[in-house]
């Protein structure tokens, strides 16, 4: 009975508590009901949505170095906008952009591959960077490679006794002395390029060094590209001295420049760019045949 009575009671209450929020409801939510929301304050908070540059840029940067992780573009982002622009990025929102633009970076990786770069004067920039062939006997030679970034001629191609910045130098000075100076000089942060010696000489001859940034070999992509393709032939073939390779890569020097069509000029030769000459008006002289390095350098001499 007890129990009866009580379960009523409660019934009761709860009846007369939905009727005086009907007569009351303002007063009655105040004092029983939830506290009402102050004006000035908001119950939800949503982040505003990145602009549609951040994006952009972002896809951009993936494309331009597709073996980047999200943590390092979101880094690099952040160093070169928090500044600027105020707008920094997480490794969160930089994955989920990658992830929902996959094709469009696919796309503009296709375009950044096979766009032609800005032609430029003659002489402005010279591309230089080393390298290293091993010969038979195990012995590692070093290789100095030096590019016109206009005509992409190679102006250099030599092993060297070691590599010492004097030793740099002197092949510098004989090709400033052969083909003019450049207004830059274009190299990586190897110890050899970043030696006062090497610096105060660049500057007593009037030339501005260009240092790319550290980890970045495409800043200096004409001589990585002819590096990879000297490497692609050289990888071929064996070395068994450092006076044969000498005499190698002076073949392949002259392949290179004078018999070797250049994608990216047209169809024309380096040294054809180089000199100013236009195969496909002026009629050649001569043609000769080229073949070294038993037939991986061949192809058609050109004389004009």
């Amino acid at each position: 009975m007890f129990q009866f009575m009580w379960w009523i009671w409660l019934l009761l209450m709860h009846w007369l508590r939905v009727f005086f929020a009907f007569l009351f409801p303002a007063r009655f939510s105040q004092r029983f009901g939830r506290r009402k929301a102050r004006a000035d304050k908001k119950m939800f908070y949503h982040r505003q949505p990145k602009p549609a540059w951040v994006r952009k840029e972002i896809i951009r940067l993936k494309a331009l170095m597709p073996e980047a992780g999200c943590r390092y573009i979101a880094s690099l982002f952040n160093r070169k906008y928090a500044a600027v622009k105020n707008m920094t990025v997480g490794k969160t929102f930089v994955s989920h952009v990658i992830q929902k633009h996959a094709y469009e970076i696919q796309i503009l990786r296709k375009k950044i591959k096979n766009s032609r770069p800005k032609p430029l004067p003659k002489n402005l920039i010279w591309g230089m960077d080393i390298t290293g062939k091993t010969d038979d006997h195990k012995n590692l030679h070093n290789i100095l490679g030096i590019i016109e970034h206009k005509s992409r001629v190679s102006l250099g191609l030599t092993t060297l006794k070691d590599k010492a910045s004097i030793t740099i130098l002197r092949f510098l000075f004989n090709a400033v002395e052969c083909y003019g100076k450049p207004r830059a000089l274009r190299t990586d942060n190897d110890p050899t390029f970043t030696s006062w010696l090497f610096r105060i000489s660049l500057w007593l001859m009037g030339i501005r060094h260009q240092l790319i940034d550290k980890c970045c070999p495409w800043q200096n992509g004409r001589v990585e590209r002819f590096f990879g393709t000297l490497k692609e032939k050289l990888n071929q073939w064996q070395v068994d001295s450092k006076e044969q390779l000498n005499n190698a890569l002076t073949q392949f020097q002259f392949w290179y420049n004078h018999v070797r069509p250049h994608q990216h000029l047209d169809g024309r030769t380096p040294a054809e760019v180089w000199n100013g000459t236009d195969i496909f008006i002026r009629t050649p002289k001569q043609e000769y045949w080229f073949e070294a390095w038993d037939g991986l350098l061949k192809g058609i001499y050109l004389k004009i």
